[in-house]
């Protein structure tokens, strides 16, 4: 038996005009739409048409998730601040810290890696114990710097967390290809659009890690794909080969005076060469505890990829001040390079991989000078080289392809652990020869509100949300027009909530219009009007939200008809 309601005895508090400080369409839309009211910054109720949308989307996650084994646990949101520490995971900026009354340190969890390994430790014992599969779906608490865009960006929101527990790698890659499965239905379910793309394992660390991206305008995520499709990731991961220029002949390092010239753009121009011939060179200073300083060098034309020299440098970083610059270089910003430079001043210097091979201008370490012809291996010779740049539209990907960036929205991770969290905790199992070993570990996130977000950003129109037939609040929104018809309107819904099919009666008493306008707006896949051609000709009115569609038929064959559109994934097609 599905839920049949009265709109007239439900909360519906939709808006004509959005939040003054709503961008994003899904922001606008579940605003106006009555599904969800803002608390504070990053903190939202999710009012109840709202929350009946949320709770399809978790079920649509608990059935994927069942399916492959999983086994549904709940663990808590407040933890000992012992557990992050043991984990090195305390120091996080985003992780909400307090004391109790007696001065004990708590936080608040933004997920539960912890918590698994703990319970591993103490509940399994044998290699008779594995696989598991165990998830949740439950609060997080993150102290997020700019919570904004409704439900795509907050400080308080649910997540689907699982993980699972294995005896060795070869278990690790099939519980993931396992989550890979389910992910893929999970999403095709909630009617999304999306790319599973190479990602960055960030604070969570392991081996490697996938993102489940939704493309959307308003995404803050890039993602690097391909003409030939076989290629995606997200640009903090992806690499490319860039389009080379015509290099000049060998020829030995030459200063030119370079007056006034302050970036690539100005000495290519003042050179009357190619900006892919330049160099830049960057000063950073690692936020670490072994001092001194890096010189990171890109292709004049590449933009330095924060990211991938934080990963080369193992620590995050900072630009150097003018003042750092010149006192490592005896030169200001904009002409310094890797020539003739004090190394007793340099920690590193660090060459992205593009200038391993050619000639390039770069800072002379004089102010308003540089020098042409420098060769990476000949005139100096860099301590790293890696790739530390930014991937650019047109360029060439692994795939063969062209390199085209696309915005798109994070719905989902997936992310090899292997054994971080069970080194910490202590977390192994005797194999069949009585030799301990760790449990291998993987961890695996979907967001159920940034998934309703999503969709509502791919299947939204001027007029409202499309939500798809499994995510909407209400599978069938009736319309009755006039006393009689409210009369068949319930008969109707009775027999459509046996069928197992959810409807929404609206009977308020307003205007037809205003009640079209909020069937619109809300995006209930299927629109039933009974109004005066029931008694004139016993017919009603079927519309298909996202299409338009529409069909007149005999009130007796209704309950059929949407039965059958309910089981053919709503279509008005014969």
């Amino acid at each position: 038996m599905a839920a049949v309601a009265r709109a007239s005895r439900l909360s519906l508090p939709t808006l004509r005009d959005a939040p003054a400080d709503a961008v994003a369409p899904s922001h606008q839309l579940l605003v106006r739409a009555g599904a969800i009211r803002q608390v504070g910054a990053g903190m939202w109720t999710f009012m109840p048409l709202g929350l009946r949308t949320f709770h399809r989307v978790c079920q649509i996650i608990r059935e994927e998730m069942d399916a492959i084994g999983g086994q549904e646990m709940l663990m808590p949101i407040l933890h000992p601040a012992e557990i992050w520490r043991r984990s090195g995971r305390y120091g996080i900026p985003e992780l909400f810290k307090l004391e109790d009354r007696a001065g004990r340190d708590l936080v608040l969890a933004m997920t539960h890696e912890e918590i698994i390994a703990l319970h591993a430790s103490t509940e399994i014992r044998s290699y008779r114990d594995l696989p598991q599969i165990w998830y949740h779906i439950q609060f997080k608490e993150r102290d997020e710097p700019r919570p904004q865009a409704g439900l795509l960006r907050t400080r308080e929101f649910v997540m689907k967390d699982s993980y699972t527990l294995d005896r060795d790698m070869a278990g690790l890659d099939e519980g993931y290809a396992k989550h890979e499965v389910a992910y893929d239905r999970i999403f095709r379910r909630c009617d999304l659009d999306f790319y599973k793309v190479e990602s960055d394992t960030g604070m969570m660390g392991g081996s490697g890690a996938h993102e489940y991206m939704a493309p959307s305008p308003v995404g803050e995520d890039r993602i690097a794909l391909t003409t030939v499709g076989a290629y995606a990731a997200n640009v903090e991961m992806a690499v490319s080969t860039p389009h080379l220029p015509a290099f000049p002949p060998s020829q030995a390092p030459a200063e030119v005076e370079t007056p006034n010239v302050a970036t690539i753009a100005d000495l290519a121009g003042f050179l009357g060469i190619d900006e892919r011939l330049t160099a830049k060179a960057v000063l950073v200073v690692p936020e670490d505890e072994q001092g001194g300083v890096v010189l990171a060098i890109v292709r004049g034309d590449h933009r330095l990829h924060d990211l991938k020299l934080q990963k080369v440098l193992r620590a995050p970083f900072r630009p150097a001040t003018p003042e750092e610059i010149r006192a490592a270089f005896g030169a200001d910003p904009g002409s310094i390079g890797p020539l003739g430079v004090d190394r007793s001043r340099l920690r590193a210097i660090v060459l992205d991989e593009v200038l391993e091979t050619g000639a390039y201008v770069c800072g002379a370490n004089r102010t308003g000078w540089h020098v042409r012809g420098v060769e990476h291996g000949r005139d100096f010779t860099a301590d790293v080289v890696a790739d530390i740049r930014h991937v650019e539209v047109g360029e060439t990907a692994p795939d063969g392809g062209t390199i085209r960036i696309e915005p798109a929205i994070e719905i989902g991770n997936i992310f090899k652990l292997g054994t971080r969290y069970a080194d910490a905790f202590g977390a192994t199992y005797l194999d069949e020869s009585g030799t301990e070993r760790p449990i291998v570990m993987g961890s695996y996130g979907i967001g159920p509100a940034r998934t309703m977000a999503a969709i509502v950003e791919q299947r939204h129109d001027a007029a409202g949300i499309s939500w798809p037939q499994e995510a909407a609040p209400y599978d069938v929104w009736i319309i009755a027009i006039g006393d009689d018809a409210l009369a068949k309107a319930d008969e109707v819904g009775a027999a459509l909530g046996a069928a197992g099919i959810s409807v929404l009666v609206d009977d308020r008493p307003i205007s037809p219009g205003i009640r079209f306008a909020d069937a619109d707006l809300i995006g209930c896949p299927l629109r039933v009007t009974i109004g005066k051609r029931l008694a004139t000709e016993g017919t009603v009115s079927l519309r298909l939200r996202r299409s338009g569609e529409e069909e007149t038929l005999q009130a007796d064959a209704l309950v059929p008809r949407l039965a059958q559109l309910v089981a053919e994934g709503l279509t008005l097609q014969p």
